[in-house]
């Protein structure tokens, strides 16, 4: 089992910027490809980024290419979004995930099946 538990989110106007962790517990090899979603009301879950933690390979989704970015910390078992120029259509539930799968494959990462979430961390971004 793995147990992800986020931090980070809270409110900040447009244009400025928050980072979100991760810290995940549990054995590394569930963790072999971690990423950030995000789920606004109304709308559906959308891939933010996603990180293959044993070869360091990112992959983002267009709405975020250029202002956000994932990154890790092995060593303290982290995973962050660095999230800039923030915009109010970015305001949403963030979620990390975690799963098991090698070099994070493409269909893992466009159906989003990750098998272990976090609560989410509420990111709110005002105008």
């Amino acid at each position: 089992q793995v147990q992800l538990v986020e931090s980070g989110g809270g409110s900040v106007q447009a244009g400025g910027s928050l980072r979100l962790s991760c810290a995940a517990s549990g054995p590394t090899y569930n963790t072999n490809c971690m990423g950030w979603f995000r789920q606004a009301p109304g709308k559906e879950r959308e891939g933010v980024a996603v990180i293959d933690t044993g070869g360091g390979s990112t992959y983002y989704g267009d709405s975020v290419k250029g202002r956000f970015t994932i990154s890790q910390d092995n060593a303290k078992n982290l995973v962050y979004l660095q999230m800039n120029s923030l915009k109010p259509e970015d305001t949403a539930m963030y979620y990390c995930a975690a799963d098991p799968s090698l070099r994070c494959p493409p269909e893992l990462v466009v159906a989003g099946s990750f098998g272990y979430w976090g609560q989410g961390t509420q990111v709110t971004v005002s105008a």
